[in-house]
């Protein structure tokens, strides 16, 4: 320990700084720090002060502006700008990127013609709600060709959909246990699991896509939409820009479609018999038939809205641009089930000429006849 009594001498000189430490920041510098750290009231009156602040100060907003300016090289994430077609800076041609992560499955095809609606056909053998890769489906769609008598309504099956390869999105849990239970639950501490679930993301990889697709000649023009039944998928309706409702029945393309074995699902089954059990002893396809059984002209130009009633089978609201709403009704049973009870032992197809019948419902009257159009219609429930 020092003794503060001892005398200084040469030998025992001690350093003491008088004034107190005081810890500045570079880029904050205030009036009260520089006053304290000069040590000197009087350089106030020489006129020292204010040029030694200016010259702090100057140094402080240099080096303000290089800190916001430069970027620090710790962070390097790219930023990702999402695309927003309202902003002004988002209005050049420069062509879109697709970012793979944001998807679990993206495939692109190239029609003949251009469309304006397609509607999804309800799968019958492969169930709903289907998780697992690679996918199935079934839909329809409405061309709008060039020249009047080359439009078509087509039923396209596409199988074989696998996941994007690649794509660095982790799958999650949900996914990874219908990859790994399949059809036939196994349990979870089963040893072969792991090696089935890694074969099958093999599997998916190596698929190729795969399209089917029958054409129904619609020589009444563009088609402007199309809607299933939902009560029974072989009656497809279309609107036309020629002013005409028609409907089709697919019924013979579908039963071609599901007897297909070019899809790995349909392959899967096949080797599976409990699987395949649903076509076992089922009926031979269907006539195919290409022409609209059914021609609606009653409406007084083109219209979009078309819907089924999901609680009433078989009936139909179509509306136009002048805002007539018709309501249709079918005159026999709909359901397929109904329909095969009824005519088991006939002949005579079901679908015809007098399948349905259509009445005038709404006609546009008061305010409305400025803008009386009615794009699209709904029932409820």
């Amino acid at each position: 320990a020092r003794d503060d009594t001892t005398e200084e001498n040469p030998d025992n000189l001690r350093m003491e700084d008088p004034y107190e430490d005081i810890f500045e920041d570079d880029d904050e510098i205030e009036y009260e720090d520089v006053y304290e750290s000069s040590g000197d009231e009087d350089d106030d009156d020489n006129g020292e002060y204010p040029e030694t602040m200016k010259m702090t100060t100057d140094a402080a907003e240099i080096s303000s502006s290089k800190n916001t300016s430069e970027p620090s090289n710790d962070d390097h994430t790219p930023k990702i700008k999402s695309w927003n077609p309202f902003l002004s800076s988002n209005t050049s041609s420069t062509p879109l990127e697709m970012d793979e992560t944001a998807y679990k499955m993206h495939h692109a095809l190239t029609p003949e013609w251009p469309s304006l609606s397609i509607d999804i056909l309800p799968d019958r053998h492969l169930g709903d709600n289907r998780t697992r890769f690679p996918h199935t489906v079934t839909m329809v769609v409405g061309s709008q060709a060039d020249k009047k008598g080359l439009n078509k309504l087509t039923v396209l099956r596409m199988s074989d959909l696998c996941r994007i390869p690649g794509s660095g999105r982790e799958k999650t849990e949900k996914e990874l246990d219908d990859e790994m239970l399949g059809e036939e639950w196994k349990h979870e501490d089963d040893e072969d699991d792991d090696e089935d679930s890694s074969s099958e993301e093999e599997e998916e990889e190596e698929l190729d896509p795969v399209l089917e697709h029958y054409s129904f000649p619609h020589p009444s023009g563009g088609i402007n939409r199309v809607r299933v039944c939902p009560h029974n998928r072989d009656i497809v309706g279309c609107w036309g820009d020629g002013g005409t409702v028609s409907l089709y029945d697919v019924g013979g393309a579908l039963d071609v479609l599901d007897r297909s074995s070019t899809g790995a699902n349909s392959r899967k089954k096949n080797e599976s018999n409990s699987a395949n059990a649903a076509m076992v002893g089922a009926p031979p396809p269907r006539k195919m038939k290409k022409e609209p059984f059914f021609v609606y002209s009653g409406h007084a130009t083109e219209g979009y809205a078309i819907d089924w009633s999901r609680v009433t089978p078989g009936r139909l609201a179509t509306a136009d641009c002048r805002g007539n709403i018709h309501i249709w009704n079918a005159a026999h049973p709909v359901l397929p089930n109904d329909i095969a009870a009824q005519y088991k032992k006939k002949t005579k197809d079901p679908w015809s000429s007098s399948s349905f019948a259509v009445e005038p419902t709404y006609a546009a009257h008061g305010e409305n006849l400025d803008h009386p159009s009615v794009e699209d219609l709904q029932w409820s429930p």
